[in-house]
């Protein structure tokens, strides 16, 4: 019988191979896109988040521990620590695909920089969950930018600024938790 170190090198090569032909399956495929603002027509690509002193809480009923939460409706995601407070709080241009509540884990993340399939530079990217044949994933775009998809395509990217891409990217590692609320 072959080493454990054997064993956990070839389920470690396994799993790399896994997600590098996904990841071209998925290339070949529909591509997250994101959804601006509503604002206006003329709406910049910057999320307009409601302006509070405090951030909003971290809603009820998302569990316990360590986590990311993502609120569909308020469009807002809290990074929230092992005590169950929120140490960042920022607001996200959904897709147009939105994964169904409950709970998830971060499956495989790609740094990038990359070109999405809307031509923008993304990087940061960490997929969660796939839904009706999306993949769904947290983004940012290089340039900040957030364009609209193409009209009638399903797109499963959350992006979000730069700066809160990037905190998204140190706090959720591979296997950390994510909760959808709707």
């Amino acid at each position: 019988m072959p080493a454990p170190k054997v064993w956990v090198t070839g389920l470690t090569v396994g799993a790399i191979a896994a997600v590098a032909v996904l990841a071209v399956q998925a290339d070949k495929g529909t591509k997250p896109h994101v959804v601006a603002a509503r604002a206006s027509a003329s709406a910049s690509a910057q999320p307009t988040p409601t302006k509070t002193k405090a951030p909003a809480a971290v809603p009820g009923n998302t569990g316990s521990g360590r986590r990311i939460v993502y609120s569909v409706p308020q469009k807002t995601v809290w990074l929230v620590d092992a005590s169950g407070a929120a140490r960042r709080t920022f607001a996200v241009w959904p897709g147009t695909v939105n994964p169904v509540p409950g709970s998830y884990t971060i499956g495989a993340r790609t740094q990038g920089p990359i070109t999405g399939s809307d031509g923008v530079k993304v990087e940061h990217i960490a997929y969660f969950a796939v839904r009706s044949g999306v993949n769904i994933a947290f983004s940012n775009a290089v340039d900040g930018s957030s364009p609209p998809p193409a009209s009638g395509t399903s797109t499963g990217g959350i992006r979000m600024k730069s700066a809160d891409g990037s905190a998204l990217w140190t706090f959720g590692s591979q296997g950390t938790t994510v909760v959808v609320v709707g």
